[in-house]
């Protein structure tokens, strides 16, 4: 397919499907990933004794009120300390960081799922993800990777059987990512039948990403199996047989994108590329105790809001997870998506949905006083893009080989590291896939060997290119298993030749045997060490390895929204935590008096102070380390931040950085998060120490892909 051909799909956003009733098949649905964890029950009681307390149960938990056929799922909502520990959430709706407690709740139960995204831009959510580009190197909030890279990956549910780990409360019980998924049991409050089921990423990532897709291949429709081709045996660890064919009704999505089946029996499996409201024939790929995982085979009913997805290689690709799904529904499941993480998670009250209960006796409701009924949460339509297509100015492939041993460049099948090779991605810059298409060509013509990531041998590992949206400047960055790059004076001078506006060629050598995209050094081997870049008026420098958000327009929507939360006048002192290279703290100078921004990695704190430089901004103070180190020493210095920003990884605030804002008391806090399930939790925290959330916006950053990204604005209560 032509580059026009394929844009013409995109800008067309994709056809609706006739709904004839016949089914269609998808026979190559990506296998779901390992790493969901979700379990669901059916009684009231797997292991939490009825009071929301893990008893010792590894990490399953699971309590449900009858009478609506609702699953709950116990929930582990953990936090995750820099030692690797997840904490979980007590099942009064106080998300206190207790490690080892896993939430349950008595109702239909908010499914966070910790989704390990592996580097490369990646495994489980190769690329639409952000955070993506945090850690490699120059920015990593913490210590850790955003780009996805260098992940744990979850345990489907179970928790790390390391010692330790028992019942809750007792000890540092690892809840390495478990998450249970929530079924509601009936459609969606808002009549949308979505439930959201977090996988929330650990760490970092978050790449991209991190990320979040079910991918199936394209082929023509097939006739619904049979009864008769069922089987009906039970598996040893689950009530259907692996391959077994079930009928399952679609009631919600994960936040991967995959969509909750029930069948008949009250089972919960999982389905890519189904969507709410559609009956699905499913094979049976993983049978567990109370949920599965499927593959879809045809569809009995289908969903109004499907549409074709215009990418020729989606159902192949694992860049993005929604293209199946009409944008406008996209945005509607993704406020859903944070409003269900508020309140499940957070036990907190969103205007205009119904509250969630914590009592201890069933179907008991809470008490609410005056001052609970005012505290209700707004929370805002979803910010989109007019077009969401073609946004991200950054591409990072990896590089492999074909049988034959020919070098190709793309995207990892969803939940593999086999590589797609693509010419075109529909939300990239056109300008990264042209100069993508170059550097490929350029390295066959001089036979660089690809990387054979199984024998780790080969030459050519991974190609990044950076494009400047306002400025058109293009970075190419070529990494290596080799120390040297072979045919370096001929690569560069091809590349001078055919790469238009070039400014920069870089090259890092990566010899590990590791998912991390970058290595330990990176030399400049032509042109400038930066690209230039504008968001909103400002100028940026950007390196190979600055974390620079992936999509400018709506950054400025992003930025523009947490300004104005944070109400500056002109005379406020503001804290930026987790500042990176100062994009937001450069919004914010221009409206105070002060900005600190604070980071952990130095590299990027340098490139903070030089972009501050740039724009004439002196009313700037950087510094790295700790946050939670140096913003109680400003203060003993005189400093008195009324407003605290934070920008968090996906794994969310450091545990001690929400006790320095408690004892700091700031009098708003602004709260820019991508992941919803660890901003609920941390919302849970500044609450109960004296703050209330007043409003939420999410913004659509990631079009196509399960992300989504907030701006909160919290308020200290008088006291």
């Amino acid at each position: 397919m032509t580059r026009k051909q394929v844009k013409g799909n995109a800008y067309k956003g994709g056809n609706k499907q006739e709904r004839s009733g016949k089914p269609r098949e998808y026979s190559n649905a990506r296998e779901a990933s390992a790493g969901r964890g979700q379990a669901s029950g059916t009684g009231r009681g797997q292991g939490a004794a009825g009071r929301g307390q893990e008893r010792g149960e590894r990490g399953q938990s699971a309590v449900s009120r009858g009478g609506q056929g609702r699953s709950a799922s116990g929930q582990a909502s953990g936090w995750q300390d820099r030692g690797g520990r997840g904490q979980g959430a007590s099942s009064r709706g106080q998300v206190r960081g207790e490690r080892g407690q896993v939430e349950v709740t008595r109702g239909p139960v908010y499914g966070d799922f910790e989704q390990a995204e592996a580097t490369h831009a990646q495994a489980r959510a190769p690329r639409g993800q952000e955070r993506s580009e945090r850690g490699q190197g120059g920015t990593a909030r913490g210590g850790q990777k955003r780009g996805g890279r260098g992940q744990v990956r979850s345990n489907r549910g179970h928790v790390d059987r390391e010692r330790g780990q028992g019942g809750a409360g007792r000890g540092q019980e690892r809840v390495a990512h478990i998450q249970a998924s929530t079924i509601r049991g009936e459609q969606e409050r808002s009549g949308r039948g979505t439930v959201q089921g977090e996988r929330g990423q650990s760490g970092a990532a978050h790449a991209q990403v991190s990320a979040p897709l079910g991918q199936a291949a394209n082929t023509q429709p097939a006739q619904k199996p049979s009864p008769s081709a069922r089987r009906s045996s039970p598996a040893s660890t689950g009530i259907y047989s692996k391959n077994e064919v079930v009928t399952a009704e679609i009631i919600g999505l994960t936040h991967d994108g995959d969509g909750v089946g029930r069948t008949d029996k009250g089972y919960t499996i999982f389905v890519p590329q189904a969507l709410p409201g559609e009956s699905v024939e499913a094979k049976v790929l993983k049978s567990k105790k109370s949920y599965g995982f499927g593959k879809l085979l045809s569809l009995n009913t289908t969903s109004p809001h499907r549409i074709e997805p215009p990418c020729p290689i989606y159902y192949k690709c694992g860049g993005c997870q929604l293209q199946h799904y009409d944008y406008k529904e996209q945005l509607k499941w993704k406020r859903q998506h944070v409003v269900d993480s508020l309140t499940r998670i957070g036990k907190l009250k969103v205007q205009g949905e119904p509250a969630v209960s914590g009592s201890e006796q069933e179907g008991a409701e809470l008490a609410e006083t005056e001052a609970d009924k005012q505290h209700e949460i707004i929370v805002h339509p979803t910010v989109g893009m007019e077009n969401p297509w073609y946004y991200r100015n950054k591409a990072a492939l990896p590089i492999g080989a074909t049988e034959d041993g020919e070098l190709i460049g793309g995207f990892y099948a969803k939940g593999s590291h086999r590589i797609i090779d693509m010419d075109v991605c529909l939300i990239q810059k056109e300008l990264n896939d042209d100069v993508l298409a170059i550097v490929k060509e350029i390295a066959r013509e001089l036979h660089i060997d690809p990387y054979q990531e199984e024998s780790a041998s080969g030459v050519l590992r991974h190609i990044m290119t950076r494009v400047g949206v306002v400025t058109g400047e293009v970075m190419v960055v070529l990494i290596t298993n080799t120390s040297s790059l072979p045919r370096k004076a001929e690569f560069v001078e091809q590349l001078r030749m055919r790469v238009p506006n070039l400014k920069s060629i870089v090259h890092n050598v990566n010899n590990k045997v590791t998912n991390a995209i970058f290595g330990d050094k990176t030399e400049v081997i032509w042109g400038s060490e930066v690209i230039y870049d504008e968001l909103d008026g400002l100028r940026f420098a950007i390196s190979a390895r600055s974390f620079y958000q992936v999509n400018p327009e709506q950054t400025v929507a992003l930025y523009r929204k947490a300004v104005e939360y944070a109400a500056l006048t002109g005379k406020e002192q503001v804290i930026d935590a987790y500042c990176g290279i100062g994009t937001i703290s450069l919004f914010l100078a221009r409206q105070a008096a002060h900005v600190y921004g604070v980071e952990i990695v130095p590299e990027a704190i340098e490139d903070a102070k030089r972009n501050a430089a740039l724009n004439e901004l002196d009313n700037t103070t950087f510094e790295a380390g700790p946050a939670e180190v140096v913003i109680p020493r400003w203060k003993q210095e005189g400093m008195n931040a009324d407003v605290i920003v934070v920008d968090p990884p996906r794994k969310g605030c450091d545990e001690a950085l929400l006790q320095t804002i408690l004892e700091i008391k700031p009098e708003r806090v602004v709260y820019v998060s991508c992941n919803p399930s660890t901003l609920a939790r941390d919302l849970r925290v500044l609450e109960d120490g004296g703050y209330r959330t007043v409003e939420v916006t999410p913004v659509d950053m990631f079009p196509q892909t399960g992300h989504v990204e907030c701006v909160v604005l919290m308020s200290r209560v008088e006291e």
